[in-house]
């Protein structure tokens, strides 16, 4: 079941700039907010991504050594 979220001291500027954003997309402030908190919540956060990433090395046991990344990256660049 849906539930309402309120949220204050929104500062003038931060809603001029969302309601431009969704009058671009013609689209009311409810929809466009509901949109990026949907966007939002379906991808993980910064921490939750790291732990997954932690997680899959500790299963694998494997390491990729600094020097190796750094070959990859510089020879993209020739």
């Amino acid at each position: 079941m849906p539930v309402q979220i309120t949220i204050e001291d929104v500062p003038e500027d931060v809603h001029d700039a969302l309601a431009v954003r969704a009058a671009r997309q013609r689209q009311s402030m409810q929809v466009f907010l509901r949109g990026e908190l949907e966007r939002i919540a379906s991808r993980p956060s910064v921490e939750e991504w790291l732990h997954r990433v932690r997680e899959r090395k500790e299963a694998t046991g494997t390491r990729v050594r600094p020097s190796s990344i750094l070959n990859a990256r510089d020879a993209d660049r020739m």
